[in-house]
């Protein structure tokens, strides 16, 4: 059996993806958040795990350094990689939201800082509101604070850092999950691999989480 190389998402993501794919049947080492290692082959299988950060993902499964891997829906609507998009896993679930300081609910805003320009950009469109999008690549709730936008569009879970930065949620954009997606090579030449293994990971979410929505290929 040919080897079947997995990227998974270092950070929040990262212990979901491993308790799903344990279910699933993979024998992942229960250490691998801690560990240091980017690399781990799973023994008594033909299965090898990449450790990378979220935005990496899709680029090394896009070129054939990994055959699958798990990326946020976020992700995989700022780059439009060239991936096949297999099954929502429902993991990671968060959302992408317009944030800023409570004065400026109701208000039009003309900046806004962010770490996603694209969605950012085609929301504001969508909207008719000609907003200017600031791309930023950490420590996104600083513009609001510092003058340099009147507010964010970010990824939130609890709502904790922005509570903790004096900033509220002013819309919802899109619910955000993690999904499976492979290269399209990979997808041809270990199709068998790869079914068998969405096979257990549909059977662990409708033990764990209820009657799985299907699979969307392409």
């Amino acid at each position: 059996m040919s080897r079947l190389v997995i990227a998974l998402p270092k950070g929040r993501i990262l212990e979901e993806a491993q308790q799903l794919l344990t279910a699933a049947g993979l024998p992942l080492p229960p250490d691998l958040e801690q560990s240091r290692r980017l690399t781990v082959s799973i023994p008594d299988s033909a299965v090898e795990i990449v450790l990378a950060k979220p935005m990496d993902v899709p680029t090394y499964v896009e070129y054939g350094a990994a055959d699958i891997g798990i990326a946020g829906k976020d992700v995989l609507l700022e780059q439009h990689r060239d991936v096949y998009e297999l099954m929502d896993l429902r993991i990671g679930a968060c959302r992408l939201s317009l944030a800023g300081l409570p004065e400026q609910k109701g208000r039009p805003l003309h900046r806004v800082a962010t770490k996603y320009p694209l969605i950012a950009s085609q929301y504001f469109r969508s909207k008719g509101r000609q907003v200017e999008v600031i791309l930023l690549h950490g420590s996104i709730e600083l513009a609001p604070l510092t003058g340099l936008a009147e507010g964010i569009v970010d990824i939130v879970s609890t709502g904790r850092t922005l509570r903790e930065n004096g900033l509220v949620e002013l819309e919802e954009i899109m619910p955000i999950t993690s999904r499976l997606i492979a290269n399209r090579v990979s997808y041809r030449l270990k199709h068998r691999q790869i079914e068998a293994l969405m096979a257990n990971i549909r059977q662990a979410l409708e033990r764990g989480r209820g009657d799985d929505s299907g699979v969307d290929v392409g």
